[in-house]
């Protein structure tokens, strides 16, 4: 079974967010999938910590791979990213609001209100 572009770095994120710290063997066994080689998990992970998505610690001869932060903490990194990316912030930040739908921005307001009072 082929795999789309970041598909297979998301599944190991998934198991490394169900499961926690986790060996490149216990994450391919994890994924359910025996053709997945080995050296391939390694890959992925080893990508996942050089773009500092996953840390890692040596145990013995191995690594034992965690997620560097949960879902949304990964999200709102990877749009912080794209917005430090843009020249013009505002224009960019402008945009993304007026495609909010309705709730997101009133969730957006609710935030931003908190934020301000420290509540």
């Amino acid at each position: 079974m082929r795999r789309g572009p970041g598909e297979l770095e998301a599944e190991v994120l998934a198991v490394l967010w169900q499961h926690g710290a986790a060996s490149a063997a216990d994450v391919r066994q994890r994924l359910g999938d025996d053709t997945l080689a080995y050296t391939t998990v390694v890959t992925i992970l080893s990508r996942l910590y050089e773009k500092d998505v996953v840390t890692r610690e040596k145990q013995g001869r191995m690594f034992v791979y965690s997620p560097a932060e949960d879902a949304p903490g990964l999200a709102a990194r990877r749009m912080r990213a794209v917005l430090d990316g843009e020249a013009n912030r505002e224009s960019v930040l402008a945009r993304f609001v007026s495609n909010l739908s309705a709730d997101d921005e009133q969730a957006l307001l609710q935030l931003l209100r908190h934020d301000r009072t420290g509540d």
